[in-house]
């Protein structure tokens, strides 16, 4: 089975947990996509939905499925997501795709986090995939340095702006065994927006696409 079989399949999943009248939030992402691409069926049931991405915001606008500036909600029942590494504790690594920030705000505002992936991206402990940090511009060097004193080997991703006109650094060569700790460290770095480690606000549901279908693990 191809590891996009495994996404959808996980996607699919995911839309069980969609509610009537549901305002959603939608993630960013390969396997998002797939979920974007299966509220076709039931957009008529989809109140809106508060996205993390312009990406996702194109795809869902052009379903026809209203999206809302988060400002405006005060709440909604659920957040789905994918990630970069998800541990057994359902704490993650995001931002691959850079968009980290507005990832972390929507998930801090959901009632219920379903990050669904397939499992190439299951590990014992996060680190593996580089750790993404997003900076204010002047503030990318000085960072660097601090992330170093940190353990790290942080490279600049040349070449990628975030939606907040931001700019990210890849930490390598970490292994995190304390992600709630090291999350705090990181964002108390002046320049630092926010860290890819999602411990505080971890997910509540992990669904995984395997071979033989999908595995749900809930917090």
């Amino acid at each position: 089975m191809s590891q996009n079989t495994k996404k959808q399949n996980a996607a699919r999943e995911a839309l069980k947990y969609v509610e009537d009248n549901a305002v959603l939030g939608v993630g960013t992402g390969s396997t998002v996509n797939y979920f974007i691409a299966g509220l076709q069926e039931i957009r008529d049931r989809i109140r809106g939905a508060v996205s993390s991405s312009r990406a996702s915001t194109e795809k869902l606008m052009q379903m026809g499925i209203p999206v809302l500036d988060l400002n405006e909600v005060d709440h909604f029942d659920i957040y789905v997501d994918g990630a970069d590494e998800v541990n057994p504790a359902l704490e993650m690594i995001k931002g691959g795709g850079a968009a980290l920030t507005r990832e972390k705000i929507v998930a801090a505002v959901a009632k219920k986090f379903v990050c669904i992936v397939d499992d190439s991206k299951t590990v014992d402990v996060l680190g593996r995939f580089p750790l993404p940090v997003e900076v204010i511009p002047m503030a990318r060097e000085y960072v660097a340095r601090e992330l170093r004193k940190l353990g790290g080997n942080p490279v600049w991703r040349q070449d990628c702006v975030t939606d907040n006109g931001n700019q990210i650094l890849d930490v390598h060569d970490l292994r995190i065994t304390n992600p709630g700790e090291l999350e705090q460290a990181i964002n108390a770095i002046p320049g630092v927006v926010t860290v890819g480690i999602f411990s505080r606000r971890g997910a509540d549901v992990l669904i995984v696409g395997t071979e033989d279908g999908v595995r749900v693990s809930e917090k």
